[in-house]
């Protein structure tokens, strides 16, 4: 794994966000969203994980695209997180596209060092997430969850269930007392990445104002 830094680190508030090579390249395109959206300054903290479906899931699981199970390593990268989130003057926010929304949204139960989750079409269909978040809820105050319109019509049976899940995870979050909002995005899952993130983001950002 490495951390690249952007923005403003000396700005109290910090997010943070797992990506992977491409996330890497279009993140200066993502920055430039956040910023048009918000007047609020921030710096951004990416981590670029090795393996995305070993290093971004919380559990083992088998394939359900493609023949790449996933390999249960989030716990290891929570810990690199960690490491680069260790100033307690600081807010940090914690966010990411698909399986980084999920792990964002992981991260954020197993520890209360994120004030807010900004979970862009996050891969909530995940086998046994809704059952693991009825039991250990999220410590934070604002989660922000997006899916795209096209995204539970895919043949895949298992991906297929995002939609159903995404608006239960919606009505527990709020049902919680947690400052929760469901935005629907134009387009399958492959469409406006660094976009959805962006405003994901910006959200939790206006939560500050």
């Amino acid at each position: 794994m490495k951390v690249f830094k952007y923005g403003d680190l000396t700005s109290p508030i910090i997010l943070v966000q797992a990506v992977d090579d491409y996330g890497i390249k279009t993140m200066e395109q993502e920055l430039e969203q956040i910023r048009n959206l918000t007047t609020q300054n921030f710096g951004l903290i990416a981590i670029r994980v090795d393996d995305w479906n070993r290093d971004l899931s919380p559990w083992k699981a088998p394939a359900v695209f493609g023949k790449e199970d996933f390999g249960g390593q989030a716990g290891r990268t929570l810990l690199e997180v960690q490491k680069v989130c260790t100033d307690q003057s600081k807010t940090y926010y914690i966010g990411g596209y698909s399986l980084a929304g999920l792990f964002a949204l992981w991260a954020a139960c197993e520890t209360e060092l994120f004030a807010g989750v900004a979970a862009a079409s996050p891969s909530v269909w995940y086998p046994d997430f809704l059952t693991y978040l009825k039991k250990k809820k999220p410590n934070c105050g604002a989660v922000y969850l997006s899916l795209g319109d096209k995204e539970e019509k895919t043949k895949n049976q298992m991906m297929a269930r995002v939609g159903d899940c995404i608006r239960e995870c919606r009505e527990l979050f709020s049902g919680l007392g947690i400052d929760c909002t469901l935005e629907w995005n134009p387009g399958n899952h492959f469409r406006d990445a660094d976009r959805r993130t962006a405003k994901a983001f910006a959200w939790l950002l206006g939560c500050e104002s």
